[in-house]
């Protein structure tokens, strides 16, 4: 379980960094909007440049799913320095929302990917989500299974 939380939160970490650099070159190269300028015909909050129209949603989920996953880590390990009964709880719960999180995000990431037009960050992104999407659930397995044998 611990080889699992460590790789977890790793990856976690890289798909923040990775998003946020996502949504701050969306912030830059984005639409202008100002009292001067007129809306876009298709303009959109979600828009990113670097992506296809499924990119704004992948991220923002990607991001939220990381988030989340970086805090059920945070708890995973109090659960693995205690490994008690009171434990278990909150770390198993954190870490089945962060597992459902990146699932909505892996939906997003299947789309983008049938879309095909983004950049080797995306890409990068995309394997994180769909490597964790079969990893948080073997660790949410490996404390249930290790609970259930004490």
């Amino acid at each position: 379980a611990m080889l699992l939380l460590f790789l977890n939160f790793t990856m976690f970490t890289i798909i923040l960094g990775i998003g946020g650099w996502s949504i701050n070159s969306a912030i830059d190269h984005g639409f202008i909007i100002g009292p001067e300028f007129p809306l876009p015909a298709k303009f959109t909050p979600l828009y990113f440049p670097m992506g296809n129209a499924a990119t704004g949603f992948f991220v923002v989920f990607a991001l939220i799913a990381a988030a989340i996953g970086v805090a059920s880590a945070v708890a995973g390990v109090n659960h693995l320095r205690h490994w008690e009964d009171y434990s278990l709880a909150p770390a198993a719960s954190a870490a089945t929302f962060a597992w459902t999180l990146t699932l909505l995000a892996l939906g997003f990431a299947c789309k983008e990917i049938d879309l095909r037009i983004r950049n080797a960050r995306l890409r990068t992104m995309e394997a994180f989500i769909i490597i964790l999407s079969a990893t948080q659930l073997l660790y949410i397995a490996a404390i249930h299974g290790a609970s259930s044998r004490r």
